[in-house]
């Protein structure tokens, strides 16, 4: 495989710390040679492309990009992706000035965002593609009590330090029984620009304002509390703080085995997080991007029975055209890949909810315009 001049065509820069997984040939696809063009993998129903690409962006997507990584470049002799849980933050930068060939991040582009996004991509527009549901597990360290519950009142409290010891009369009054310490909680977030944290915000300010002043945003703005890197970070810290709360994908939750917390949704009934809970909050969301763009509006006040209402939404942002003709049928054939029903069906072993069948349709579609 002659890949060398292939990598700087395709990726751009190759991101320091990438989750670089590469295939180690297959029987499954008839390639040969190092053409871009694409191949036949009729055992997983991928349409291979060669040569390599890079990414970078959402922690969020971390587990599910590895497990599709794995999958498409076992079928696919010959394709390297590279892709970097840098964070949102820092993959939508790295995506506008052209290190990346997409970003993964877990908010849609913001009206600042867009013109330089579409400046990088030249002779098309970014896109927001949802691609990864999942639910924001709460997670806590507290040895003796299991099944914490917490309204989104006290939530928003506990995180805006107005709630400060285990045992405050909040806490204790949605969690009967519950034999609380009077110790001091030690709230954990996220230090990098970060699109959880930008969820987690939006879910409290929709939730409840009159408790969380703070304005939602990738960064994290409220006093207080010790600021980590990434989920990962976060996961470990957490895993050794007794007292401890802070917000991670489920999937990190439950590869870390953190003990979660049962949120009251709109219908105020406490729920348990799962792919099938969080599907069920995700089915409402609504298209309210333009064109192309997919981006959605989450409501996190749902009502729907059953549903986990602290739920976040992982964009591939793409470009509609405008990437050097190699680069583009890569992106293409792997997001064709990762939205397909295979694609989104392993999403459920990796602790995520595959799309609603609705918006599933229209990004498979969108997908299939991608030049």
């Amino acid at each position: 495989m002659k890949n060398g001049s292939r990598l700087a065509a395709l990726g751009g820069v190759v991101v320091a710390g990438a989750l670089a997984l590469s295939a180690c040939g297959s029987d499954d696809n008839n390639g040969g040679g190092d053409s871009a063009g694409a191949t036949s993998a009729a055992a997983a129903n991928i349409d291979c492309a060669k040569g390599a690409i890079n990414a970078a962006g959402s922690s969020a997507q971390k587990n599910a990009i590895e497990e599709w990584t794995k999958v498409y470049t076992s079928k696919c002799s010959g394709a390297n992706i590279n892709y970097n849980p840098s964070g949102s933050g820092a993959g939508v930068q790295a995506f506008t000035s052209g290190q990346v060939a997409f970003a993964g991040s877990d908010s849609a582009l913001k009206p600042e965002e867009h013109g330089p996004a579409d400046a990088r991509c030249k002779a098309g527009k970014a896109i927001d593609l949802p691609m990864v549901p999942g639910p924001i597990a709460v997670v806590y360290k507290l040895n003796g009590v299991d099944g914490l519950q917490l309204s989104p009142k006290t939530l928003a409290g506990i995180f805006a330090g107005k709630i400060k010891k285990w045992d405050d009369p909040a806490i204790a009054k949605e969690n009967s029984g519950a034999k609380l310490p009077s110790s001091e909680i030690k709230t954990l977030h996220r230090s990098d620009d970060s699109g959880t944290s930008d969820n987690f915000t939006k879910y409290l300010k929709a939730t409840a304002a009159d408790v969380w002043s703070f304005e939602p945003g990738k960064k994290w703005v409220a006093p207080g509390g010790q600021g980590l890197k990434g989920s990962d970070g976060i996961s470990t810290a957490l895993k050794q703080t007794e007292g401890s709360i802070s917000y991670v994908e489920l999937s990190f939750a439950s590869n870390n085995k953190l003990q979660t917390a049962k949120l009251q949704n709109g219908a105020g009934e406490y729920t348990e997080i799962s792919p099938e809970s969080a599907s069920k909050a995700v089915e409402g969301a609504q298209i309210v991007g333009t064109g192309n763009d997919l981006a959605l509006k989450l409501d996190y006040g749902t009502k729907v029975a059953g549903a986990y209402p602290l739920v976040l939404v992982t964009y591939e942002i793409a470009c509609e055209k405008g990437l050097p003709a190699e680069q583009a049928a890569f992106v293409k054939s792997f997001l064709t890949y990762i939205s397909s029903p295979e694609g989104q069906q392993s999403l459920t072993a990796q602790g995520y909810a595959p799309l609603p069948a609705n918006i599933a349709t229209k990004v498979r579609e969108t997908v299939k315009g991608l030049s």
